[in-house]
């Protein structure tokens, strides 16, 4: 939880590493070197002879994937390697891969070098460096493997310090973007190239090194690169710059700085300008910082003269032979001579200002990564922290002389919700706290510092055993890259998670390098932050704790240091609390953590300590040494079931872990309650876990009932017993109930395990009466006076039992009926639990509320339910006699497959006489099936089964209320909208027009009309009934009448209002437009039937009284009326599938059913019943329904027109028979031409594609031409042409 310097990787062979580099004579192969067994520990151990790494150049690249050290001409690189240890362990070394020299020309020397990872191109990277170039300032762009890729000169001046600066993610909004480079500082000038630019150049050159390699040949055209070259003018000295990047002024610092440069009349431009910050370090001023503003006269670089023009050196070609795959002998290589190119003038840039102090100089300058504030070092001994926006120094130390930089920033520990984020996207959610590294190697010390004004968190001594032989001091090297991969951008960086060590301390004696790894926390150490550094602990508490691989004793000393190190106790309780909750966390450790929290309390102030906290660490310590006690007393089989690892501090088996094992008969009784009642835990908490175990494992119980029906009866004994009961049985006052078995009680009423509860209540009962008794006979005995008094204080308590018990009996035999499965295919949620406390909270309708869902669960048909009504007391009554032995055990089997839902039921029905009557089953059945309905209207037999339901009810004034309901709440809307809908198309509407409109398709509005006009007959019929009946009275069992919820439906339905019996008829007139319209597809508008005062009527309240239509009529709406009658077809076809979905009543035929509401329509709707009667006889006919035709013929009064009617009907028949006909026979063509010719003209006028029968027998035609002969008067017109029909049938016949 604090700093820490953590070894990840290791340098070997340091002693070859020194010999090439400080000794003339030839070194032994690498190959051979890395064969050897001995590493560069082991021998630089004992031949160090002095500091030989001060005197080199040391560069390690941010992946940690290569180190260069160099000396004078020579170079060496150390490549990453994987090896195992002598315990196993995999471990990651740094071993020379490359030695050579970078010099072309004689006494030139490495005086700085970096090295650049240069990113991968390949989508499938996932963010490692595909290769790594190194920079020296011997103009020199050299490969891993030495292979020279870019040689330039840029300068006449020697290289001061070489600096990159690569793409880095902006962590706030309104942050410009880092352009990538790479700067080169010179004693005058300055030298930036730009980043993208040299990366690309570098992969050319590299590809082209493959190239010439692979064709040996040695030629190679580098591109050039982009650079830009300042002058730094009015500095004397520069040692050490940094390249801030470019930034931009606000609009107050830039009409300051044109107000300084230009005075008063200064011109200001409209927006700022982006300028290109560069900072150096020296004397004269001891800081300057310089100014490039970007688009200005400032040449871009690009043609410049090439160090190498033409080809290779052999002596490069021979250092990098073994990767091009061939050796040169390098006494044959000679130096090419070549010319000095020209360099290009550097553009003056002046200082915009500087930090002067004349005797103070400027060593070194250290960058943050966030590029606003940076690190210095001086002359004198004194670490700065400059602030680069303002331009200012804000902070400084002293005592640090030859000090080393570099910088550490931390991201926050990411949270749940950021790991589904990219990398990008998290970099700019977490927070980041900065530090500042500083190595001391004079004092060998380390420290971190937070910044800005934050203190020192952390602090290592470093470098006290590192002295050579000759006395002098080996100091540490402080590796800081500043910089990460190059050639990454803000589309190539996305899902990328590389990790780059920002700082590395290299042990040159050991040759181990450690980086710095400092807390998030850390960074809110003051005082008013040590909350938010107690969130953080808490957070890596909560990390460890989900780790499922973490060991106990990881786990034990984590949670220990995270529990001390908490200040806040609010925070601490939670962590403690975290800790005791998790169930991979052994025992063992939540002991010993918990003990040593509460020992580190206990070594406080009282005062000082909190209370809450102090009081959870010791009941949970007595609740974990009760848990190892407990444990112990457990059989071997049980210790199985409840492991060491399964102990929380909220455990819901709790109850399984300390009773079940005295349950099942495994643990002893009385020891366990000795133990229990020893931990101090009260024997209420007892009972409770005790009864909530019991009802849990309700199927275990049920499966061996007696073993621990008598553990759970000894267990009720003991724990009553115990010493807090006894104290309360003594003080209970005798007229109440006693408040130990009330808790048993409110146990058992609140569970859904029904069978459960009741064996558990009927326990307690027994061992309540025992107790009871016993402490009712002491009392007597002493007190003779008060024995009545007495026993009505125990029949109190008893009472309470009795309704319990009955309760609970009940509850049993409706759980058992509600979790029977429905048949397969039914529709409806799965089967409720219920309690006795759901079922009174759910009001006096709750039983039946839950017995209706059954139903709907289960389809079960009204009539069928009907009959299992009546059958409930006289079911045992209807035995069938003996069979043979095999076929009734074939019918008793099915038959109670059949029956066993009935049974039930009926048993249900007898527990509940009351709140089961028949009447109000079928009220909550219509109500539960209307409900669903509205869910899904397409679902229309839902509908209709309600209709049916509410048919069975024999109360008028139930059936009056609940009709009233369905209508106002469920069905006026929708009825509303289907009669505006074929009011506005004029015609029975589309499927589509149905479902936008009215919700639902076209055939389910046919059945949902059908079923409107069934309840709107159910509903007048039932108002007209309501004076003769008296209201039913509605009761409940005598148990359950401490029943509190909402009304039930029948008693809603008893206080409804009464309605305006007209204005129901009003309305089902209108349905019965619909629904015929909707069922024969007429285009009819049903509104314009009606007047204005009839329009206005409708889809009023029905119990409102309203104007309703007079009985004078305009004769325009009586003759639209016939037209609209007229259209309906009695088609046996259309009315078998039209009327499908809708019930027809049970009383005669199905085809009689429209004819008979047509005729009620007619009546309602003013039309003259024998125009119907008339219109009705010819349908019938026109079907071939010529017997029914004739009973319908008796009641047509005006004889005359119906028979030209049917004279029309049977010539359109023989015309049929004699022309149309393809059987036609050579009688029928003699017949024909023996016909009058008035006869003849008429039946080739006739039309038989009318008749929708054609093919009828000829006898029933010759019977309808005589009952033509019977109604037409002889003074008829047409009564010749009937004549010369019947003879023309009469001798068809006879041909027949």
């Amino acid at each position: 939880m604090s700093c820490s310097l953590l070894e990840f990787c290791r340098l070997q062979e340091l002693k070859t590493v020194r010999d090439y580099l400080f000794h003339t004579q030839k070194t032994e192969p690498v190959e051979e070197r890395n064969q050897t067994g001995t590493t560069g520990t082991e021998e630089d151990s004992m031949g160090q002879s002095g500091p030989w790494m001060q005197d080199c150049v040391v560069s390690l690249s941010p992946c940690s994937d290569l180190l260069v050290v160099a000396r004078e001409q020579k170079v060496v690189f150390l490549s990453a390697k994987w090896r195992t240890d002598d315990s196993g362990k995999e471990e990651m070394t740094l071993a020379v891969s490359w030695t050579g020299t970078l010099s072309t020309e004689e006494g030139e020397c490495v005086s700085s070098c970096i090295c650049i990872p240069l990113a991968s191109q390949k989508r499938s990277s996932t963010g490692r460096p595909d290769w790594t170039t190194l920079c020296a300032t011997l103009q020199h762009k050299t490969s891993t493997n030495g292979v020279l890729l870019l040689a330039q000169l840029l300068h006449e001046d020697p290289v001061l310090r070489l600096k990159c600066r690569t793409y880095e993610i902006p962590r706030h909004p309104g942050v410009t973007e880092q352009h990538e480079e790479l700067s080169i500082l010179y004693p005058a000038a300055l030298v930036t190239i730009d980043g993208f630019s040299l990366f690309q150049s570098l992969r050319a050159c590299r590809n082209q090194v493959a190239r010439a390699a692979a064709a040996g040949s040695d030629m190679i055209q580098p591109p050039p690169l982009a650079y830009k070259k300042w002058g730094l003018q009015d500095m004397d000295t520069i040692v050490d710059h940094s390249s801030v990047g470019v930034m931009t002024l606000c609009v107050f610092d830039q009409m300051k700085n044109a107000s300084i440069l230009g005075g008063f009349n200064a011109s200001v431009k409209g927006s700022p300008p982006a300028m290109s910050q560069y900072v150096t370090v020296g004397g004269g001023p001891y800081t300057g910082f310089y100014y490039a503003v970007e688009g200005s006269s400032q040449p871009l670089l690009s043609h410049v003269a090439l160090a190498v023009a033409s080809k290779l050196t052999s002596a490069l070609f021979s250092a990098a032979s073994g990767w091009l795959g061939w050796n040169r002998n390098k006494n044959e290589e000679e130096a090419i001579q070549k010319q000095k190119p020209k360099v290009e003038p550097a553009t003056p840039l002046g200082i915009r200002f500087g930090l002067p102090d004349s005797r103070r100089h400027g060593e070194s300058i250290c960058l943050s990564p966030c590029n606003t504030l940076a690190g210095v070092t001086d002359d004198f001994g004194r670490v700065t922290l400059l602030d680069l926006a303002r331009g200012n120094a804000i902070r400084m130390w002293k005592g640090y002389r030859d000090a080393q930089l570099g910088w550490l920033q931390v991201p926050e520990e990411q949270s749940d919700w950021e790991f589904s984020m990219s990398a990008s996207l998290q970099q700019r959610v977490r927070r980041h706290a900065l530090f500042l590294v500083i190595y001391a190697p004079r004092r060998g010390i380390l420290e971190v510092w937070g910044m800005q004004q934050g203190p020192r968190v952390g602090a290592f001594t470093v470098g006290k055993h590192c002295r050579g032989e000759t006395n002098s001091v080996c100091t540490f090297r402080l590796l800081y890259a500043g910089y990460r991969l190059m050639g990454v951008n803000s589309v190539t960086s996305q899902g990328w998670r590389l990790h780059t060590q920002q700082v590395c301390l290299l042990d040159p004696i050991t040759g181990a390098l450690r980086t710095v790894n400092i807390p998030f926390h850390l960074a809110l150490s003051d005082k008013k932050c040590e909350r938010a550094k107690d969130m953080h602990l808490l957070k890596r508490l909560t990390a460890v704790l989900r780790s499922r691989e973490v060991e106990p004793d990881i786990l034990e000393s984590e949670g220990k240091s995270v529990l001390l190190d908490i200040k806040h106790p609010a925070i601490k309780k939670q962590a403690l609390e975290s800790l005791l909750s998790n169930k991979n966390a052994p025992v063992s450790s939540l002991i010993n953590i918990t003990s040593a929290l509460y020992d580190t309390l206990k070594q406080h102030d009282p005062n000082e300590v909190d209370a809450v906290l102090g009081q959870l660490c010791s009941s949970q310590l007595k609740l974990l040494q009760l848990y190892t006690d407990i444990q112990q007393l457990h059989s071997t089989a049980d210790r199985e079931a409840c492991s060491e690892n399964d102990f929380t501090l909220v455990c819901p088996f709790a109850g399984n872990f300390l009773f079940w094992g005295c349950l099942c008969g495994k643990s002893p009784l009385h020891k366990v309650c000795d133990t229990l009642q020893q931990a101090g835990i009260s024997p209420q908490q007892l009972l409770s876990l005790l009864l909530s175990v019991w009802l849990q494992r309700e199927k275990e119980v049920l499966q061996k009932p007696e073993e621990t029906v008598r553990n759970l009866h000894t267990l009720f004994i003991v724990l009553s017993n115990m010493k807090g009961v006894c104290a309360v049985e003594e003080s209970w006052d005798p007229q109440s109930v006693s408040p130990w078995w009330q808790q048993v009680r409110s146990t058992c009423i609140q569970s859904h395990n029904a069978a459960a509860a009741l064996l558990a209540a009927f326990i307690a009962h027994r061992a309540a009466k025992a107790s009871i008794s016993s402490r009712a006979d002491s009392q007597v005995d002493g007190t003779p006076p008060e024995v009545t008094q007495q026993w009505e204080a125990v029949s109190l308590e008893l009472e309470q039992w009795v309704v319990c018990v009955r309760q609970l009996e009940d509850v049993l035999v409706l759980q058992t009926l509600l979790l029977v499965p429905p048949p397969q295919g039914a529709a409806g949620s799965s089967a409720a639990h219920c309690s006795i406390k759901t079922l009174l909270e759910g009001g006096t309708g709750g039983i039946a509320d839950s017995v209706s869902k059954w139903v709907f669960r289960h389809n079960l048909a009204p009539e069928r339910l009907k009959e299992i009504l009546q059958k409930k007391e006289d079911k045992e009554a209807d035995e069938k006699p003996e069979q043979s032995a095999g076929e009734e055990a074939q019918e008793e089997k099915s038959q109670e497959d059949r029956d066993r839902a009935a049974d039930l039921l009926v048993a249900v029905c007898q527990r509940f006489p009351h709140s089961l009557t028949p009447d109000l089953l079928f009220a909550h059945c219509c109500w539960e099936y209307v409900v669903q309905w509205n869910k899904d209207p397409e679902e229309g037999q839902y509908l209709c089964l309600a209709v049916e339901h509410l048919k069975l009810v024999s109360s008028p004034h139930i059936q009056l209320g609940i009709s009233a309901m369905m209508w106002s709440t469920f069905i006026v809307k929708r009825f509303s909208a289907a009669a505006y809908l074929m009011e506005k198309v004029g015609k029975a509407p589309k499927d589509r027009l149905c479902r936008r409109d009215v919700g639902m398709g076209d055939k389910a509005m046919t059945s949902f009309l059908g079923c409107c006009v069934q309840l709107l007959h159910i509903l007048s019929e039932a108002d007209s009934a309501v004076e003769e009946i008296p209201a039913p009275e509605l009761s409940v069992e005598e148990v359950w009448c401490g029943a509190e919820g909402p009304a039930s439906i029948a008693e809603l339905a008893l206080e409804q209002r009464g309605v305006h019996y007209p204005l129901v008829q009003h309305h089902c007139l209108l349905g019965s437009l619909l629904h015929a319209a909707m069922t024969f597809s007429l285009k009819v508008k049903p509104l314009s039937l009606f007047d204005s005062k009839g329009k206005n009527a409708f889809f009023r309240d029905l119990t409102s009284i309203q104007l309703m239509p007079s009985g004078d009529m305009d004769p325009g709406l009586i003759s639209l009326r016939q037209e609209v009658s007229r259209g309906l077809k009695y088609d046996t076809s259309s009315s078998a599938t039209g009327t499908s979905s809708i019930p027809l009543p049970s009383s005669g035929p199905k085809a009689d059913w429209w004819p008979s509401v047509c005729l009620e329509l007619g009546s309602l709707l003013q039309v003259n019943p024998d125009i119907l009667r008339r219109h009705l006889v010819c349908e019938l006919y026109n079907q071939g329904l010529d017997l029914r035709a004739e009973e319908v013929m008796l009641e047509v009064e005006d004889k005359d027109v119906l028979g030209s009617q049917l004279l029309v009907l049977t010539g359109q028949r023989l015309s049929y028979s004699l022309l149309h006909s393809q059987s036609q026979t050579q009688a029928a063509m003699e017949l024909l031409a023996r016909l009058p010719p008035t006869l003849c003209t008429w039946l080739k006028a006739m039309d038989p594609s009318e008749l929708r029968c054609p093919l009828v027998p000829l006898v029933q035609t010759s019977r309808l031409v005589g009952r033509l002969i019977e109604i037409l008067p002889e003074n008829h017109a047409q009564y010749s042409l009937a004549l010369h029909l019947l003879e023309a049938v009469e001798a068809l016949t006879t041909e027949d």
